[in-house]
């Protein structure tokens, strides 16, 4: 713990699943941590039952000035050394539903690249050692048609977060590291949605390899084994055999 007592981070999408369960690790190992998220009142009980958590903001992801808000609670803190972007949203869409399509897009897609910009210039700023660890997922392997606006975008924080490793070695930038996490199905709010999803996997459990990859400075975490198996086994199928796979979670059924 005393290796990383007084350390900073920034959590955005603190308020449930890997987020809240990544900041209860972060502070139990001495981490001072700056939690962010759209439902004000569960920050607040947050920060009041963890001493740890010594700021809070309500910053929605998709709103303009989330990156001003991001800022001012960098700010606040004094300065970060982790930020950690764990703000997403799925849904299982066979029907194509284009409301659902592009809310994911612009909270997966739009307020992530508009967050990790935002922790990207603020860290290539300064001379000091930064972090920027985000959440994608091992959807990012191949386009799922029963998820497709989800699937990609996660396709795209991964590919994003590659493009960033390579910028920094384009502009020299050598204090900057980045972390791209792929967890399979873990068992938080976002797949609490009536389907069927296998290999679930705890979120606390999920949360302290999570923590022991960034730590480590590991580039790609997957999460668990049996996905690294899956994820490879995946990456053997040609696009010509996938696309003819109907691949889905069904829905669950009570006796």
């Amino acid at each position: 713990m005393e290796k990383d007592k007084g350390r900073k981070a920034v959590v955005m999408g603190a308020t449930s699943g890997i987020g809240a369960e990544v900041v209860k690790v972060l502070t139990e190992r001495g981490w001072l941590v700056g939690i962010a998220g759209r439902r004000t009142e569960v920050l607040q009980q947050a920060m009041a039952d963890n001493a740890g958590i010594v700021a809070m903001r309500r910053i929605d992801v998709t709103d303009d000035n989330a990156a001003s808000e991001l800022d001012a609670l960098i700010q606040e803190m004094g300065g970060i050394d982790l930020y950690f972007h764990c703000s997403g949203i799925g849904y299982q869409n066979p029907a194509l539903d284009m409301k659902k399509e592009l809310a994911t897009v612009e909270t997966n897609v739009v307020g992530f690249n508009r967050l990790v910009g935002t922790a990207f210039h603020y860290f290539a700023g300064r001379e000091a050692p930064g972090h920027i660890a985000v959440i994608s997922s091992i959807a990012r392997t191949k386009g799922l048609g029963a998820a497709p606006a989800y699937s990609a975008s996660k396709r795209y924080v991964s590919h994003y977060m590659e493009c960033l490793q390579q910028l920094c070695t384009i502009r020299h930038i050598h204090n900057v590291r980045l972390t791209d996490i792929r967890p399979g199905f873990v068992a938080t709010p976002l797949i609490a949605d009536g389907n069927g999803y296998p290999m679930q996997l705890q979120a606390l459990a999920v949360a302290r390899k999570i923590v022991r990859g960034i730590e480590r400075g590991r580039s790609v975490v997957t999460i668990d084994w049996r996905y690294r198996i899956l994820v490879a086994l995946w990456q053997l199928i040609p696009r010509c055999l996938w696309v003819r796979l109907p691949i889905a979670s069904p829905k669950k059924t009570t006796n």
